[in-house]
């Protein structure tokens, strides 16, 4: 049952006050509120960490809600689920239902591009006491006209409260429980039907419980929940060999990338890149003269974080890439990597936002023992940090006013938590459309406060994730736990900076078996190209996961229709993932046995059931395997009377 209530919740999104507590016992004693609410709510989910942060959905998904309710005595009660926009006052009301154990359910829709509020409430259901009550006496063959009295009453009051025809009805009943002389039309009045859902719909709510907090929910586009990505380098578009490319040479590429089904573009930086420093070919210390540099080598004097690299073209050139991209279904997604060059214009502006060494120097990136030479991190504990997150939050807003509406943010774990919860809510308020991927390979608890604070989707440890129980235990944490309700994963089996030690060994069918896991276990993948579906897999040197000449400091020639190419096999797996809404959600994920740990088996259904899809894959990219498979029937919603 759903209805509009206006009420007041006062003080619910007010953080308890840590003074407010003490050690001592009498002073708690104190504290202890008066109040006849009687009605005990705990524990409602989803909740994360005590509603400081938001969980997050796409329009046209659900909410499931669930809440321990209970109170003293015998009485039954009433919770309920309320739930509306942000920006709307008045909530909705949705009556919970009892599972088993106290504990009480619900569900609601998100519609709109957003943020949501929800919470819950309960009272005493006089009414449904009443009635259960009197099942039990008239079983009992005792004298029911006191009790009759009683409800009469409570019928009568309910009337009060309701409008029109609803309260003509009500008080009708409640005469007809108070003054027939048939008791037995008395009692099927009582128990009418109609008047059931009439009271319910108008029930006494003087002494009502709200639960301590209101909670959010952040509503995204569906392009947040799925999404195909495909990373390339422009500078690498051009047709002829070793000739930098330009926007109207991506423009050309399209098609390549139409073909074979992707819908998000990445474009790593698209900035000028400084010379100072500059990292020559294999991240060599020392560029030669015609070395193109890293394009996270942002800033030179042709400008820095709000300006384009001259020779990809001018803002009209990029215009036209996106206009063209629409016409694909593509979306154009930019690289965000704040860190500067040593020509970048804020070095010599505000020299005051990089860490100064003891000899005058600006210390440059590192992670040792790797050495940036070539970038400057951000000091977020400058002086004049204010003016820094104003500047940082104002790059994005440029790029969102010339269409982008699509980030990836290259390593947000290395820049200021508080940075990012206040600028991504801040210009998600305006622009709610808006996503943000992170690209942090860090600590869990760091990609996990990362995701909480904001972040749309989050790259994974999926590339390092290669054993059935290995796939089966992360992918279980991810779909399965808390985090489902705030972390996105995006599933990328390479990237320019990650050519794994799988991939190296394992050849063509490792590509092969990556691509179907990213692209069935998640909902969203990338992959960078054309090295994936070329399948390029020369590191640096032994033990590295740097590509061997590196597209990050070189420009790159690929034959995109090399006959060993594996486009064909993405564009029919991208076409299955379009056909087919299971593989556009992650949360209904599960895994079946098979008595063979190099086979893994899973399957996902669609939210109404009517889409069942059954993937198997042989994570050894070595030799053939064999196995026996047991397919939950429950899980994929059949009975176990069905033939399948």
């Amino acid at each position: 049952m759903t209805f509009l209530l206006s009420v007041s919740i006062e003080n619910c999104k007010k953080k308890p006050d840590p003074e407010s507590f003490t050690e001592s016992s009498s002073a708690s004693l104190m504290n202890i509120p008066k109040t006849r609410s009687r009605v005990i709510l705990e524990r409602l989910q989803p909740e994360i960490d005590a509603g400081r942060f938001a969980i997050k959905r796409t329009v046209g998904e659900t909410v499931r809600v669930e809440i321990d309710a209970f109170t003293d005595s015998h009485d039954e009660i009433a919770v309920a689920l309320l739930y509306r926009p942000e920006s709307v006052e008045t909530w909705t009301s949705v009556a919970m239902k009892p599972l088993v154990n106290d504990r009480w359910q619900a569900v609601f829709p998100v519609s709109s591009l957003g943020r949501y509020l929800y919470t819950a409430t309960a009272w005493i259901d006089h009414y449904k006491s009443w009635r259960r009550d009197l099942v039990k006496r008239l079983d009992a063959k005792q004298d029911v006209s006191v009790e009759l009295l009683i409800g009469a009453n409570l019928i009568e009051d309910a009337a009060k409260r309701a409008q029109g025809d609803d309260a003509k009805t009500l008080q009708n009943a409640a005469q007809i429980v108070r003054d027939s002389k048939d008791l037995e039309l008395r009692t099927q009045q009582a128990f009418d039907e109609e008047l059931f859902h009439l009271m319910s719909r108008y029930p006494e709510r003087e002494h009502t419980t709200t639960y301590e907090r209101v909670l959010e929910v952040i509503v995204d586009r569906e392009r947040a929940r799925y999404s195909t990505w495909y990373e390339m380098f422009p500078r690498s578009c051009s047709s002829k060999p070793s000739e930098h490319g330009t926007f109207r040479d991506c423009e050309d590429r399209l098609p390549y990338i139409a073909e074979m089904g992707f819908d998000v573009l990445y474009l790593p930086p698209i900035h000028p890149i400084g010379t100072t420093h500059r990292k020559g070919r294999n991240n060599a210390t020392t560029a030669e003269p015609h070395d193109d540099g890293s394009p996270w080598g942002i800033g030179a004097k042709e400008g820095g974080h709000k300006a384009i690299h001259p020779q990809l073209g001018t803002f009209d050139d990029f215009q036209r890439l996106q206009a063209k991209a629409r016409e694909y279904d593509i979306e154009i997604a930019l690289d965000i990597a704040f860190q500067a060059s040593p020509d970048h214009p804020w070095v010599k502006e505000h020299p005051t936002w990089f860490k100064q060494r003891p000899d005058g120097t600006i210390q440059y990136a590192e992670n040792p023992p790797k050495k940036y030479q070539d970038i400057y991190p951000i000091n977020f504990e400058s002086e004049d940090w204010e003016a820094l997150w104003d500047e940082l939050k104002s790059v994005f807003q440029f790029w969102i006013d010339q269409g982008v509406k699509i980030f990836r943010v290259d390593n947000p774990h290395t820049k200021a938590f508080g940075f990012w919860e206040w600028a991504i809510n801040g210009l998600k308020k305006k622009h709610p459309e808006v996503i943000f991927l992170a690209e942090a390979f860090t600590r869990p608890k760091v990609m996990k406060r990362l995701a909480k604070l904001g972040f749309t989707q989050s790259y994974t440890y999926f590339a390092w994730r290669n054993n059935q129980h290995e796939l089966r235990e992360y992918f279980t944490e991810l779909t399965q736990t808390e985090m489902c309700e705030y972390f996105r994963p995006n599933l990328w089996p390479n990237t320019p900076d990650i050519l794994t030690e799988h991939l190296q060994h394992g050849g063509r069918p490792a590509f092969l078996g990556r691509l179907i896991l990213a692209a069935t276990l998640g909902a969203s993948y990338g992959i960078y190209g054309p090295a994936f579906e070329l399948c390029v897999n020369q590191p640096r040197e032994p033990g590295s996961e740097e590509y061997l000449n590196s597209e990050k400091y070189e420009i790159k020639h690929y034959d995109l229709y090399h006959p060993e190419s594996l486009r064909e096999l993405i564009a029919r797996v991208n076409s299955i993932r379009r056909q087919n809404p299971a593989l556009q959600s992650d949360h209904t994920l599960h895994f079946h046995h098979v008595d063979n740990p190099q086979l893994l088996c899973y399957s996902k259904r669609s939210a109404d059931q009517s889409n069942v899809i059954v993937v198997i894959v042989n994570v050894d990219p070595y030799h053939s395997q064999a196995g026996w498979v047991d397919l939950s029937l429950e899980q994929l919603g059949l009975h176990y009377h069905e033939s399948y």
